[in-house]
């Protein structure tokens, strides 16, 4: 988990919560503080027994993530999003997938989004192997607050590098185009935190460039044809470029169930 000085105390604690809640309890738990953090979410963290890693300064959520992954001493490592909330029983699917299957290395699966109103839609997601990569030639095939993963295997292809906006994306598409096994559950795992500020951080004039350069890097990997990444690049584009309330709109409208 990476935490910043611009988030909740409130949400932190929920989320630190429900990961020791789990049906199976985590081994260690690693948060890695992206610079200094205020009194309030130091005094969370401080209640809890937690592996800190503290960054001088705030250097985004790639490099700070790349950090966590080497210093988590288990091999399977359950990433999580420090506003978030995951479902009891979480861990317990999720381990029964590596069980069942040695070769897998990341099983991730969907989410509900909610707010201070109550429940919203489900971020669905494609579960087998086949239908995950047609879905990540143009949208993420995985809810980030959800997997979890071998940590050597995410060290063979370079961990989380810095992509502004897409870390997370950028990561899954090299583990696909390794054939390193994936997948998702059908069940929900974790409940998500949205609001305007979610759609506010995908838009702007400020997501184009890092929409460009990332749309760029996986065609220049041969994971997309040029015709994908024109499509891609016009329609995020057109996405961020829309009043917020519109763009809120077609996530809730089109992008969700």
């Amino acid at each position: 988990m990476s935490v910043y000085y611009k988030e909740k105390p409130e949400y932190l604690n929920q989320s630190i919560e429900s990961i020791l809640n789990q049906t199976v309890k985590p081994k260690e738990i690693v948060i890695v503080k992206d610079g200094p953090l205020t009194n309030e979410l130091e005094d969370v963290i401080k209640k809890y027994k937690v592996k800190e890693v503290q960054l001088e300064k705030n250097v985004g959520l790639g490099k700070a993530l790349k950090i966590g992954v080497e210093n988590c001493k288990y091999e399977l490592i359950a990433r999580m999003d420090s506003d978030d909330i995951s479902v009891p029983n979480r861990f317990e699917l999720e381990l029964k997938e590596f069980k069942k299957n040695p070769n897998l290395t990341l099983v991730g699966g969907q989410v509900v989004e909610f707010n201070e109103l109550g429940l919203g839609k489900k971020r669905k997601v494609p579960e087998d192997m086949k239908s995950i990569i047609k879905y990540s030639k143009k949208r993420n095939p995985f809810n980030h607050m959800t997997v979890m993963f071998k940590k050597k295997d995410i060290l063979n292809v370079g961990n989380y590098k810095h992509m502004p906006f897409f870390e997370d994306y950028y990561l899954w598409i090299l583990l696909i185009k390794n054939n390193y096994e994936v997948l998702n559950l059908s069940e929900i795992l974790a409940y998500v935190r949205s609001g305007e500020e979610m759609t506010k951080r995908r838009g702007g004039i400020k997501y184009i460039q890092p929409t460009y350069n990332f749309e760029r890097e996986i065609y220049r990997l041969k994971y997309i044809k040029l015709n994908t990444f024109l499509v891609n690049i016009f329609i995020r584009g057109t996405v961020s470029l829309v009043p917020n309330k519109v763009r809120r709109k077609i996530y809730t409208k089109v992008l969700r169930e």
